[in-house]
């Protein structure tokens, strides 16, 4: 990674909530018709890929490694959500952010996301070992 990702740096993700993510699931139809846990996870993510893309080098790529998430209040279609990724701490190619999601009434959802940052080559091994052919970067 380049020099500068620091504790602190921060990203910030806004969305107009849609239809389309609701909390629906294929085989039950629509759940309850709220901002649903995934969408703000990846929203969450989203913010958290944010803060690190400026740092990354052009031969590295960050996955997905973990997320720990609490959604604690509803949020209706059309309201808006504000998702913000802070880093907390770079642990080695780990990158940690603390994640927290508003809407106009507060604090709907909060938890942290953990990136790993690996060389280009070594994920499109693993792709390939998976089976996985097509890789965008």
């Amino acid at each position: 990674m380049r020099a500068g990702l620091a504790a602190g740096a921060e990203a910030e993700v806004t969305v107009t909530v849609t239809d389309e993510m609701l909390a629906r699931f294929d085989d039950l139809g629509l759940v309850h018709p709220v901002y649903s846990t995934w969408s703000m996870v990846k929203h969450m993510e989203l913010a958290s890929r944010h803060v690190i893309l400026p740092y990354l080098e052009p031969e590295e790529e960050a996955v997905g490694h973990a997320v720990s998430v609490t959604h604690h209040s509803p949020t209706p279609s059309g309201a808006r959500v504000t998702v913000r990724a802070r880093l907390v701490t770079v642990q080695g190619n780990q990158v940690i952010c603390a994640v927290a999601a508003h809407n106009d009434r507060g604090l709907i959802g909060e938890g942290t996301t953990i990136q790993i940052v690996l060389p280009k080559d070594v994920l499109r091994a693993r792709f390939a070992a998976a089976g996985i052919a097509a890789f965008r970067p």
